[in-house]
């Protein structure tokens, strides 16, 4: 790495964090719950951990990239020393909903419900990323002309290598299963999933649609995703209404009405119990109709 220290921009339109680099060499950072309002990316270079993210619990060891969405909460625990470097960026910097076209990012590395937030990484992985962070590194050192747009390029150059490594570990493409039924079962649990959500929000309406038990569903799921089917619908209301109150001006109360929920308060409710901070707060902090500007 270029230099041991936190380099950070700031935005100056409101002094808000823009863009950030920072590395560790111990877990004081992620000690607790991270609840951010921009986006996240932990390259971790050694050690071994466990990680909280959401609703579950992974392991996790030596050359990992991880993920998360603003708000997203997480924390990492340490088995052995960790050793590494974070990139964190707001909305405001790059917004992965209006560059989705780029860099595919969203429902890849950001926003993905159904796999874990972190892919391995091999050793010349690790040469390419620390490579473009080190690029980085020398542009906030030395800002010249057209700064931000350089920074945006090299994030984009990264964020495109992490997306093209997961999916080459697409978990299911490559998980043993047993008997047939189950990758079939879950592959159309993920197309259901995106075609109703905003419409049905109860674990038993998708075992309806699957033609399966809602006991053998449960099971499925929890095996093979780690978390329960509930937790994943949830996660993916959440999503969305994130991406419309970010995007859009939308009311919050319309909002909620797109999204299968009658009562605004108690969309609001919901919306803070799953992305621990209000719809109104989620707005104030990390943007709102930038889709619109």
């Amino acid at each position: 790495m270029q230099t041991q220290k936190p380099l950070t921009l700031v935005d100056p339109k409101n002094g808000n964090l823009a863009f950030k680099i920072f590395p560790y060499s111990d877990n004081s950072h992620f000690d607790h719950v991270q609840r951010n309002n921009y986006y996240t990316v932990v390259i971790n270079l050694s050690g071994s951990g466990k990680l909280k993210s959401d609703f579950t619990i992974y392991d996790f060891t030596g050359q990992v990239m991880m993920c998360f969405s603003p708000y997203q909460p997480f924390m990492i625990s340490p088995v052995d020393e960790l050793n590494g470097v974070v990139l964190n960026f707001h909305p405001d910097f790059f917004c992965i909903h209006l560059h989705q076209k780029e860099v595919a990012c969203n429902g890849v590395l950001f926003n993905n419900i159904y796999q874990p937030p972190f892919i391995t990484l091999t050793d010349k992985d690790v040469t390419i990323l620390l490579n473009i962070i080190e690029q980085m590194q020398a542009e906030m050192q030395n800002a010249a002309l057209a700064q931000y747009e350089l920074l945006i390029s090299y994030l984009k150059i990264l964020l495109i290598h992490g997306s093209r490594l997961r999916v080459e570990q697409n978990p299911l493409a490559s998980a043993e299963v047993s008997g047939l039924k189950e990758p079939f079962v879950l592959q159309h649990l993920k197309d259901a999933i995106e075609e109703h959500f905003k419409t049905k929000h109860s674990p038993a309406d998708y075992a309806d649609l699957l033609n399966i038990s809602p006991k053998a569903l449960a099971k499925i799921t929890k095996n093979h995703f780690n978390k329960t089917l509930t937790n994943m619908i949830a996660e993916r209301i959440v999503i969305e209404a994130k991406r419309e109150l970010y995007l859009t001006s939308k009311p919050v109360k319309f909002i909620a009405y797109e999204l299968g929920f009658n009562d605004e308060f108690y969309f609001s409710r919901f919306f803070k119990n799953n992305a621990d901070v209000s719809p109104q707060l989620y707005r104030e902090t990390v943007g709102f109709a930038k889709a619109e500007v």
